[in-house]
């Protein structure tokens, strides 16, 4: 870890893309819309049988009885519970229109439900979300069925409903355990209260338990930080992902309640980052890659180990190169070739829903450039390496000419130790691999032909 300095880190203090998806959402277009996504579905559902993608579904819940001023999802602020009641009956509408072009029974791997906050719902709407996804779906055995909680809202007796429920998978929002820091962001929630949790989702069985934390937000420093990681480390949640904050007020309208001056300086924010490295590792945390860590059993750090990594709209995953049906205001999904997205606004959407349409709104047809540059950036982003032989056949290209602007330009990073290259492919090295998200973005052919990268967060 000690090659991972500072100076590095702030070399790489640059904006950039997370590569959830390649093409990247901001590529989206608003020409491609409901008959785009109809096309995909039909498509999906011709393949033969076996011979179909797995599945995935995320549903989008957005819904938060209070505001954090650092948050950059789609959500809606309300004290009114009934909101959800009739935001179940929309996702109902959406789940039947897909079932009249997929057909019912279609096996599922994996579900995410995200927000906002899910357990905005009442336990008796969890339950009925779950018995229309089952009505719909397959849910197959040693999937994973994963939610976010936000502690504030859960109890020992909610998570056990989880648990009744099928959720085999938790991730719990915490971002710091400094009393001043949470107060800084509208977020207070004693460290207690998700030990607490924390314990109780052990003894429930659940398999895996991720915590979320965010560096670089206001009054944080990196002393501060580090006695967070210390209470972190105690806990031993199975995962940990550590974000950056990005501070974009102009994009994100809750930001503009944290004064930019307690914001910490960027080296503190560097600090920061580099001394959280050190203290996972050295407390047995594999680094999966980006912002996301795991105990050497979870199963995300073994399928590391066993060259299994793949990558969604969720960040890093075991589940195999998956299509994904994305229920809910907002949601992103991916069907064969496509991309697509629902209406932002509740209004759009369930106007859309309440004339019979699908709220696609906007989306992308992938062209074959952009297959082939996702192939090689989920490479790089998933396994840290790639094969020229293997892309040429799979492409039927010939790699260094494709790429020969591209290769030219890791040269440059080949010096300073973050990938090696040789006549039979690209390999990151491991002090590469806290950088990939910078290998991946060199090629990027939307991102290298405008340059504008500040709608992006920091790569570090």
């Amino acid at each position: 870890m000690s090659v991972v300095t500072p100076q590095l880190l702030s070399r790489f203090d640059v904006p950039g893309p997370r590569y959830t998806s390649y093409p990247t959402a901001d590529r989206f277009v608003e020409t491609f819309g409901e008959a785009d996504y109809v096309q995909a579905l039909v498509q999906r559902q011709s393949c033969t049988v076996g011979k179909q993608p797995p599945l995935s579904l995320y549903v989008h819940i957005p819904f938060c009885e209070s505001l954090c001023y650092y948050c950059a999802c789609n959500k809606i602020i309300t004290k009114h519970k009934e909101r959800s009641a009739d935001y179940l009956k929309y996702l109902s509408k959406e789940v039947e229109l897909h079932t009249r072009h997929l057909g019912r029974g279609q096996a599922v791997s994996q579900l995410h439900l995200g927000g906002g906050t899910p357990t905005f719902m009442s336990d008796d709407e969890l339950r009925q979300l779950m018995a229309m996804l089952r009505e719909h779906f397959k849910f197959v055995p040693g999937g994973e069925y994963s939610v976010e909680v936000d502690p504030r809202t859960v109890d020992e007796q909610r998570l056990a409903v989880l648990a009744e429920l099928g959720f085999n998978r938790l991730s719990f929002g915490v971002q710091d355990f400094d009393a001043a820091v949470q107060k800084a962001v509208h977020r207070i929630q004693p460290a207690e209260q998700v030990f607490a949790l924390i314990e109780a989702s052990r003894r429930l069985g659940f398999e895996s338990v991720n915590i979320d934390l965010i560096y670089g937000l206001p009054l944080q420093t990196p002393e501060s930080f580090d006695r967070t990681l210390a209470q972190v480390n105690r806990l031993r949640p199975d995962r940990i992902a550590l974000y950056a904050y990005a501070h974009l007020p102009e994009r994100f309208k809750p930001q503009r309640r944290i004064h930019a001056g307690d914001l910490p300086p960027g080296a503190a924010k560097v600090a920061m980052l580099a001394r959280s490295l050190e203290a996972l590792t050295d407390a047995g945390y594999v680094y999966i890659g980006m912002d996301h860590f795991a105990l050497p059993d979870d199963a995300l750090a073994v399928a590391k180990r066993q060259g299994r990594l793949h990558r969604n709209f969720q960040g890093y995953s075991t589940q195999a190169d998956c299509d994904l049906i994305a229920l809910g205001v907002s949601s992103i999904g991916r069907i064969g070739s496509t991309y697509s997205q629902n209406a932002k606004t509740m209004e759009e959407y369930g106007d859309l829903l309440d004339h019979g349409h699908l709220p696609v709104v906007r989306g992308l047809a992938l062209t074959r450039d952009d297959l082939i540059r996702r192939s090689v950036i989920m490479a790089l982003m998933c396994q840290g390496h790639l094969q020229y032989e293997s892309l040429n056949l799979a492409w039927l290209v010939d790699f260094k000419t494709l790429f020969a602007q591209e290769l030219t330009q890791l040269e440059e990073m080949q010096v300073q130790g973050l990938v090696q290259l040789s006549e039979s492919g690209i390999q990151v090295t491991a002090m590469g691999w806290f950088f990939v998200r910078g290998v991946a973005m060199v090629f990027d052919r939307y991102l290298q032909a405008d340059r504008n990268c500040t709608r992006f967060s920091k790569i570090i």
